[in-house]
């Protein structure tokens, strides 16, 4: 069956060097950092897990780009029908952040745009986030983001998505959310609020399918199928690691299509 990756990073050695990223590095068992990480290391991991397509995103915190959206783009433009770039920008300056989505989209051919509010330490409902979604619902491309506990050692108050997420949704109900990391421990929330709202949506990001809370598994069976979508965050963990326990899911076959690709097809427009 087709396999897409709602949401990869490709861990060059700036990225994953990142003091921030110790806990993470421990946690993959990496004792150092090379000095270059080729993207063949990335495919590699897809491969092993036949994942066809993924969602390759960028990062941009207060320190600058840690990821940047032309080192996304140069990857994407070497593997087109493989990788599709998700662009970050700098909430502090507005207009550009403005400008820098248009050139993603428009230019660079990406599909969505992704900020952590934890990176930013401000929710997602800051005024300053309302530029970037007034322009992503212009342009037709969703805004990806964080929900729940964060990995790094930052705190995880932002993460919340009531009343996060649901303000942001009552905002713009035009605009396509897709809210990463299942939300724990708020997962009922999340189930909540991708309920309520026609275009607010879920992927799996940074969980083993065997370790998916028992709500979101249900959800997934039932009602929700078209509202959860499959995703790694490879680096953090491999893709064939997240798959495993895909059977045990008990998912029929419409929910398995809709999880491991359909509904990534839809909301990304693949």
């Amino acid at each position: 069956m087709t396999i897409i990756d709602a949401w990869i990073q490709h861990p060059t050695p700036s990225f994953i060097g990142d003091p921030m990223f110790e806990s993470l590095r421990r946690w993959m068992g990496m004792t150092s950092i090379p000095s270059t990480i080729p993207v063949e290391f990335t495919l590699a991991a897809l491969d092993a897990a036949k994942i066809e397509r993924a969602l390759i995103t960028a990062w941009w915190g207060p320190q600058g780009p840690l990821l940047g959206n032309d080192e996304v783009a140069a990857l994407t433009r070497a593997h087109p029908q493989r990788l599709f770039g998700v662009g970050s920008v700098d909430l502090r300056r507005p207009m550009a952040a403005v400008a820098e989505i248009r050139r993603c989209v428009t230019e660079l051919g990406f599909r969505a745009i992704r900020v952590l509010p934890w990176l930013w330490e401000l929710p997602p409902d800051d005024r300053r986030y309302y530029p970037i979604y007034a322009t992503c619902v212009e342009l037709g491309v969703p805004f990806c983001t964080q929900v729940g506990h964060t990995g790094p050692m930052r705190g995880s108050e932002y993460g919340r998505p009531i009343p996060y997420i649901d303000n942001v949704a009552l905002d713009f109900p035009e605009l396509k959310i897709v809210c990463g990391h299942v939300g724990y421990p708020w997962t009922d929330e999340m189930i909540a609020l991708a309920t309520k709202y026609e275009n607010v949506f879920i992927d799996t990001s940074a969980y083993k399918l065997a370790r998916l809370p028992a709500q979101l598994v249900d959800y997934m069976r039932k009602h929700g199928k078209r509202k959860v979508l499959f995703g790694s965050n490879w680096p953090m963990i491999a893709p064939a690691q997240s798959l495993a326990g895909l059977d045990e899911l008990g998912l029929d076959e419409s929910a398995r299509g809709l999880f491991l690709h359909e509904n990534a097809e839809r909301v990304f427009g693949l």
